[in-house]
């Protein structure tokens, strides 16, 4: 039982502030439903034992509203905020602002955030902790001239990138020198626009790479991981569909990614739940870090469900004070895990978001089967968010066993009254190179490129 947190505020809404909501009921804290005027009868504010209004629908407005939280922290009297993933959740001055209010901020130090949110600085912590890195430029570039300078060193092809990044902004490629000079400027506009920030840095490009990532759970002075998660079937690089362990890892690839994950951990002194994002070289078979999201991730339940480790409860337990309560000696992974996202995209429309009604809605069952989701029936999804309506999570004794889980738990899935991506899925899981693991962070694209050319599905 954690006693520090007395009452949560969740300063999130979806299925993310439903799963945190759950979690806290579990250890008996009383929580909060920090919303907008567009989630007043959502899920998330069913379930709470409060509801605090922060504002119109619009996020800004509301779920990105610094004041209007701390304002729902004073009027609700909770110690403690849960910022799940995505609004302010990685945001440092927010963090600061809820401890500066006297608050518990679920989730690393400002510091931590600010140091490992800058992409640049992030290299150079891990490299400091002999945690390899992606060969690029060792400082942030503000001019073409510098960036000539350092393409030397790094060789093309090569990845610009925004050092405040997220989500796949900020990125270019270039091929050349030429290339560099056209798309570099471009680069920091975009960065500039996105993160207030037109710092950027220069990245080698791996053309066949596969996203592995580790999740970690420290509590200021020891981390634990809890293995890795294959994570390279993308779309613009946003993940689709994500599984555990990766099928491609050897132990001896495993054991060593996952302590070099433990270590840079630790470096920091980190509190919570965190993801080491690597890439691997499918070519040479080298890992590469490439960031850290200090944050509870989307696809977190595959890890739970191969360790059986809950990681919300965890982080709500670190954050209330309490010692991490295992040893990594005490972390098995049990069997093979794997979710896909349902989302409200139209895939014959070029994944066109495609909010609406939920008319009728029939979630799987059986052995093996989670729905994290935030849908009812006749819940209208506001138009104004993020597209995820539900995740399809699924383990089993091994992969193969998953696999065929998945298939019967989509086939038993009803879900009508919007565009969304079930179907997508469906056809996924009959592509032979899934079931082989043969693929990398370009496979998807290009299958979904042969799909809408009436080419192989």
């Amino acid at each position: 039982m954690t006693h520090a947190i007395h009452k949560l505020l969740i300063a999130n809404r979806g299925e993310i502030a439903v799963r945190i909501i759950r979690a806290a009921k579990e250890l008996g804290i009383p929580t909060v439903a920090a919303c907008s005027e567009a989630d007043v009868d959502s899920q998330a504010a069913r379930m709470a034992d409060e509801v605090h209004i922060l504002g119109p629908a619009r996020a800004d407005k509301s779920y990105l509203n610094v004041e209007a939280l701390l304002g729902a922290l004073s009027a609700t009297g909770a110690n403690a905020v849960h910022p799940g993933y995505g609004f302010l959740s990685e945001n440092a001055d927010f963090a600061e602002a809820v401890v500066a209010a006297g608050a518990i901020f679920v989730g690393p130090s400002a510091e931590t955030i600010r140091r490992m949110g800058d992409k640049a600085e992030a290299r150079r912590t891990a490299q400091a902790a002999g945690v390899p890195v992606v060969p690029g430029s060792p400082d942030e570039l503000f001019d073409v001239e510098s960036a000539l300078k350092a393409a030397e060193s790094v060789g093309f092809p090569l990845l610009i990138k925004a050092s405040a990044g997220g989500g796949g902004r900020g990125i270019r490629l270039a091929e050349n020198a030429e290339q560099l000079s056209e798309e570099f400027p471009r680069s920091q506009r975009e960065a500039q626009a996105a993160f207030g920030n037109g710092a950027v840095y220069l990245e080698r490009f791996i053309s066949r790479a596969r996203h592995i990532e580790v999740q970690v759970l420290g509590d200021g002075q020891h981390a634990v991981h809890l293995f890795e998660r294959e994570c390279s079937l993308q779309r613009r690089r946003q993940k689709i569909f994500e599984e555990a362990p990766s099928p491609v890892l050897s132990q001896q690839q495993r054991e060593t990614l996952c302590a070099s994950a433990v270590r840079l951990t630790e470096s920091l002194g980190y509190k919570g739940a965190g993801t080491l994002e690597y890439l691997y070289d499918v070519t040479t078979g080298e890992f590469f870090f490439i960031e850290m999201n200090t944050r509870i991730q989307v696809e977190h339940p595959v890890s739970e469900l191969i360790t059986g480790i809950d990681l919300v409860q965890a982080m709500l337990r670190i954050a209330g004070g309490e010692p991490l309560g295992f040893k990594q000696s005490d972390i098995r992974l049990n069997g093979a895990a794997l979710q896909m996202r349902l989302n409200a995209e139209d895939p014959a429309r070029n994944f066109f978001p495609s909010p609406g009604l939920v008319e009728q809605l029939i979630w799987p069952q059986g052995e093996g089967v989670r729905v994290d989701t935030h849908l009812f029936q006749c819940y209208r999804v506001p138009p104004y968010y993020d597209s995820l309506l539900a995740k399809l999570i699924i383990h089993g004794a091994d992969r193969a066993e998953a696999l065929a889980r998945a298939r019967m738990a989509v086939a038993n899935t009803t879900l009508t009254g919007m565009a969304n991506t079930l179907a997508l899925h469906g056809e996924l899981l009959e592509q032979p190179w899934l079931h082989s693991a043969d693929f990398h962070t370009g496979t998807l694209e290009t299958w979904l490129a042969e799909r809408r050319s009436g080419g192989e599905a």
